[in-house]
């Protein structure tokens, strides 16, 4: 039995060389064709495109290994078995599973490996990655802001320091750099949260790109102390001019800083930061709460006094409350304020909610790639025993069938997560919980499928398939018209 595996093994490790070789020339070509109009025209030297060739490979193992695996168990089976080698070994007394062990081993150790590649290695070369894009860019540096969003601009003030904003627009013109319906939120001062509402603005970049100036029209100024709940300033404007300085300073920082995108972290990290993702989502719904029920205290007549509510009903020191309070605003600004501050509380929770459940989903994504290297040699095998005389193109059309189901899947369950519709563990790992009983249903099979020189072409896979999709049709006539 040692010689039949070892007998095996061999026979998969030129298709899996040879299909590893190819899948990721490809992948590497099209990775490369993608960031072509970055790294042309700015007089790079070759040791800085060979730096940034090698730091985009690992991305694209990552992608290609389990593909790899499927393609070399799909031709080493089919060949297997159109020689009639694994009918010699089932003749004699060989149980055509037993054949499978060692190769589902092997897909275990593949799949271990690949999950501490993609959890060591990968990120720190895609943190290196960006890094080096980060430094190509400096040669040619624009500042980007994408609509419908909430984009947080960070930004260092010579005068003022590090200052950060959260700004989103419902439309932004990159022609001439005009912006509808604007909301900017100032998050740095410790003392009050200042949001700005405007209906129009428009955007002017220095010309050394350091600094952002915005003229925004027709808007409201709305700022909110954080020691002192339901209470908040408004001021109404027809022009205003807001500059935002030393964008590029802390752009050029980042390129040597140790801040990680979600593709750059480690499970644990990627945990960590989850964590306190959610924590701040919580944090501002909670103050969203707390002051709408300020608000509401005090348009039914509470009044603020050095920073605490006095109920009406309350008379004990009335005269001296009176003169210390704070003159209450009329109802309907109240109103307005609070649906104001509601939307911005409501918007920067949304923000770091949906940021959590994107790094749910790097590390289901982990596990759920690495883990289809299993699946496709339990999917694969039985395959290619049951047609193996469809040859290589029955092996590519099968490659091709099961790995768009499969990245499909995976791509469409990780937009549905980001966007917070489904779980991120169901996203990442539909793609093998479909897969893994057809897998495991064919395998049990197998013994029965030991395909001889008179059977397993394409015409008897399109006559399976084919069969397949009528028999719930079929069955559905039969019980019409018993």
């Amino acid at each position: 039995m040692a010689i039949l595996i070892r007998y095996l093994i061999r026979s998969h490790i030129g298709p899996f060389l040879f299909s590893f070789t190819l899948i990721t020339g490809l992948l590497f070509l099209n990775t490369i064709a993608q960031r072509l109009d970055q790294l042309t025209g700015k007089g790079l030297p070759w040791t800085v495109l060979g730096q940034f060739a090698l730091l985009a490979l690992p991305h694209t193992v990552a992608l290609t290994l389990p593909m790899s695996v499927l393609v070399a168990v799909l031709f080493a089976f089919s060949d297997l078995t159109a020689e009639n080698e694994i009918t010699a070994m089932t003749s004699g007394g060989v149980n055509p599973i037993r054949l499978l062990l060692p190769m589902v081993g092997i897909g275990v150790i593949l799949a271990g490996g690949m999950f501490l590649f993609n959890d060591r290695v990968l990120p720190e070369t895609n943190h290196a990655l960006r890094k080096l894009l980060v430094d190509i860019n400096l040669k040619d540096p624009t500042f980007q802001l994408r609509e419908q969003v909430l984009n947080q601009i960070n930004a260092d003030d010579p005068e003022r320091g590090t200052r950060t904003f959260f700004l989103s627009a419902v439309h932004i013109d990159p022609l001439t750099s005009t912006l509808q319906d604007v909301i900017i939120s100032d998050v740095s001062d410790p003392a009050a949260r200042r949001t700005t509402y405007a209906d129009q603005g428009t955007m002017v970049l220095s010309a050394d790109q350091t600094n952002m100036f915005l003229t925004l029209k027709d808007g409201i100024v709305l700022e909110i102390p954080r020691n002192q709940k339901g209470y908040f300033r408004r001021y109404e404007f027809a022009n205003q001019f807001l500059p935002i300085r030393g964008i590029s300073n802390i752009f050029q920082e980042g390129a040597e800083s140790q801040a990680r995108g979600d593709r750059e972290m480690s499970t644990g990290e990627l945990a960590d930061s989850a964590k306190l993702e959610e924590e701040a989502s919580l944090r501002f719904r909670k103050e969203m709460k707390e002051e709408a029920v300020v608000a509401v205290k005090r348009a039914l007549g509470w009044r603020m006094v050095g920073g605490s509510l006095i109920p009406p009903s309350n008379e004990v020191g009335r005269s001296r409350d009176l003169v210390l309070a704070e003159d209450p605003l009329p109802p309907d600004e109240i109103t307005r304020g609070v649906a104001l501050g509601t939307r911005v509380n409501h918007q920067q929770a949304e923000y770091y909610r949906l940021n959590a459940i994107e790094k749910r989903v790097e590390i289901h994504k982990k596990y759920a790639i690495a883990f289809a290297c299993i699946v496709f040699v339990l999917l694969g095998a039985p395959l290619a025993v049951r047609f193996p005389r469809g040859g290589v193109g029955m092996v590519i059309t099968a490659s091709v069938a099961i790995f768009a189901v499969f990245w499909a899947c995976l791509i469409g369950g990780e937009t549905l997560a980001d966007d917070g519709y489904i779980s991120p563990a169901l996203a990442m790992w539909f793609p093998n919980i479909l897969l893994l009983p057809l897998g495991l249903y064919l395998t049990k099979r197998i013994s029965k499928q030991v395909a001889t020189a008179r059977g397993g072409g394409w015409d008897d896979l399109l006559f399976t398939v084919f069969t397949g999709l009528r028999r719930p049709f079929k069955r559905l006539t039969d019980r019409r018209t018993a």
